[in-house]
């Protein structure tokens, strides 16, 4: 028997349970015991119904969480907008790829195809996943006059070719690198050299 947690208040309770849970979903998908959830979060298993309805409702606070843009807006603060375009689109790159093979990874885990409906009844990250986008667009907007096509086509087609390319169902199993894809939508795929 785990030794008793220390007292939380009921919302930090259930954010401890869904800290313990995400990596146990990439392992266990939804077929997780609360046994399972309960050692990981070191309480008893009653622990987990005082503050979830079910196993069920844990488990999807868990994936919306997952899908929650989290520190993705603190890492795309961090990128200098100063750098040159090739280097904040690296950057952008290498942050949302490894965001998008987390969340292709719990999705295998689940054996889901798509993010679960009920995110979009989410407000936190429907608000969230625009202001990321909008984050984006403001790394790209400072050489908009370098660009052949509008910002926003550019974040469009970056973002379309950073999803294939870090999906390995879709690449194939030979994930695009960061490089490969900042390359290809900067200067395309023709040669220029004669």
């Amino acid at each position: 028997m785990p030794p008793r947690a220390a007292p939380l208040s009921p919302e930090d309770r259930r954010e401890a349970l869904v800290r313990a849970t995400r990596p146990l979903l990439y392992e266990h998908g939804r077929a997780v015991t609360t046994k399972l959830i309960a050692e990981a979060a070191g309480v008893a298993e009653g622990t987990i119904f005082r503050v979830f309805e079910s196993k069920d409702a844990l488990i999807d606070e868990t994936i919306a969480r997952a899908f929650a843009p989290g520190d993705v807006l603190h890492r795309l603060d961090e990128i200098d907008p100063g750098l040159p375009l090739r280097e904040r689109l690296l950057a952008m790159t290498s942050i949302l790829q490894q965001r998008f093979l987390a969340i292709f990874e719990l999705m295998r885990a689940l054996g889901a195809v798509g993010p679960p409906q009920h995110l979009h009844d989410r407000p936190e990250i429907v608000t969230g996943l625009e202001e990321v986008r909008r984050r984006l667009l403001a790394l790209i907007e400072p050489d908009a006059d370098r660009l052949t096509m509008t910002p926003e086509r550019v974040l469009h087609v970056w973002r379309l070719l950073t999803f294939a390319g870090s999906h390995r169902e879709i690449a194939d199993d030979d994930l695009l690198t960061p490089a490969q894809i900042v390359d290809t939508v900067l200067h395309g795929v023709e040669r220029t050299d004669g």
